[in-house]
């Protein structure tokens, strides 16, 4: 088993090293800074033997070497500067995510693709087209990492597990992220019962700004311990076919009542990539808040369009 991760940045090699120790495959880290990739699988090879684990990480620049491979992480793309929102980000990394999907569809054309590369809704159409897969080969890691760190600061505010949470973030992966506080439970039991609706949507405020708090911190760069983490745990549902019911950037096609659009909603992921989108019942503000989301998308990938027909 092979799986091809595009971009030896921080989030690229961290999942390398994930899916490595973890023992699910071999995995191809591409780069076109060569030194950095294989740099930084010398370092993984050499960490193997402690981990205890066989698995084999090669480094390359060349596109044919990611041949075969059953699932495909585009991580490539300039990061998010402090001041600097995603959608500013779409001139710099369409063209690297065109690339991408264009190799992707003459080398592994059966291939299932997962984009993390910001803006991240955009760049999963922009993927999507590009490589003419059918839609539930091609996905976006999005509401999995809004909603792990939604349920992170749950946890931290009431002082409970992680897994005493169940909760959804749908939407655009960005500022208009919407949480389904009518679908979030905590030890069972709705939110609303545990928790004021002021602190409620104090935390919705800092989930929604955890992305640019980090950049702050770092001064350079941004998150990618739980964007690797997260993007991991889709790599596993599709190729251990758990069925697993993740937060994903999805191609709608009527779903929730949308056509044409990549966004974050609810999905089963299997052997298949996407096996179901799962429509949830939302109330009238999260329908709204919904809408107003996949507006901010449509904007962003308009943009998108008209850069590509330059």
């Amino acid at each position: 088993m092979k799986i091809s991760v595009i971009g030896a940045g921080n989030v690229g090699a961290t999942l390398a090293m994930r899916i490595a120790e973890n023992d699910l495959a071999d995995v191809v880290l591409l780069d076109i800074a060569e030194g950095i990739c294989s740099g930084k699988a010398m370092d993984l090879t050499d960490a193997a033997p402690v981990i205890n684990h066989d698995r084999k990480i090669i480094p390359t620049t060349n596109y044919k070497d990611i041949e075969g491979s059953k699932i495909v992480v585009i991580t490539a793309g300039f990061p998010r500067m402090p001041g600097m929102n995603r959608e500013e980000l779409l001139l710099k990394n369409s063209s690297i995510v065109k690339e991408a999907a264009g190799n992707i569809k003459k080398f592994c054309p059966e291939a299932i693709i997962i984009v993390v590369t910001n803006p991240l809704d955009a760049m999963t159409y922009l993927a999507f087209k590009e490589s003419g897969f059918p839609k539930n080969r091609v996905l976006g890691m999005a509401g999995v990492l809004d909603t792990s760190r939604f349920t992170a600061l749950v946890a931290g505010e009431l002082n409970v597990r992680h897994r005493d949470i169940e909760t959804y973030m749908i939407g655009s992966h960005g500022d208009t992220m919407v949480p389904l506080i009518s679908h979030t439970k905590v030890k069972g039991e709705p939110i609303s019962n545990v928790l004021s609706s002021e602190k409620i949507e104090e935390v919705v405020k800092r989930t929604r700004a955890r992305g640019a708090e980090i950049v702050g911190a770092l001064k350079a760069g941004s998150a990618y311990y739980a964007p690797s983490a997260s993007t991991f745990s889709m790599v596993e549902a599709i190729l251990k076919d758990t069925k697993r019911t993740l937060c994903v950037s999805c191609f709608l096609d009527g779903e929730y009542g949308l056509k044409d659009i990549c966004i974050g909603v609810p999905a089963k992921l299997g052997k298949n990539g996407i096996e179901k989108v799962i429509d949830l019942k939302l109330t009238e503000k999260e329908a709204q808040e919904f809408k107003n989301s996949a507006e901010v998308i449509r904007k962003t990938t308009t943009k998108l369009k008209e850069l590509c027909s330059k």
